[in-house]
């Protein structure tokens, strides 16, 4: 008996060693899913869509790009494996802070929170800097 007759063999319930008992999560039926170099396609959809956002939201997107920079060194937070929730509020709250002085209608926290984590998920797969192109 060979290895891979081995592993087909039936199990005592019924079961099949190495076989999925039961629907697919829906993740998983995406072609492609674990493709290797996906990431990179991400990021160029996401620059795309990014490049679409009205003229306010793009530049305040770049100032959270230009404020996140001073956040960036090796060790950050921000690269953390899961970055503390809290310490990501106080930042998006320090960014606020410095768009409520700068500009005359500044954006509300919750857009100032969804610009700097995409921010932050581009740097930590690769991505561009906001503020360089």
């Amino acid at each position: 008996m060979d290895f891979h007759s081995k592993l087909v063999q039936p199990l005592p319930d019924g079961t099949v060693r190495g076989c999925w008992n039961g629907p697919l999560p829906f993740y998983m039926a995406y072609p492609g899913y674990f493709n290797p170099g996906k990431e990179a396609a991400l990021l160029e959809d996401l620059e795309y869509l990014q490049q679409l956002y009205p003229n306010d939201v793009k530049r305040f997107r770049n100032r959270v790009a230009q404020i996140l920079d001073m956040s960036d060194y090796e060790g950050s937070m921000i690269y953390d494996e899961y970055p503390d929730q809290c310490s990501l509020r106080n930042l998006a709250k320090a960014i606020c802070g410095i768009l409520e002085k700068e500009e005359e209608n500044p954006p509300g926290e919750e857009m100032v929170q969804v610009l700097l984590y995409n921010e932050i998920y581009k740097r930590r797969h690769g991505g561009p800097r906001a503020g360089m192109f």
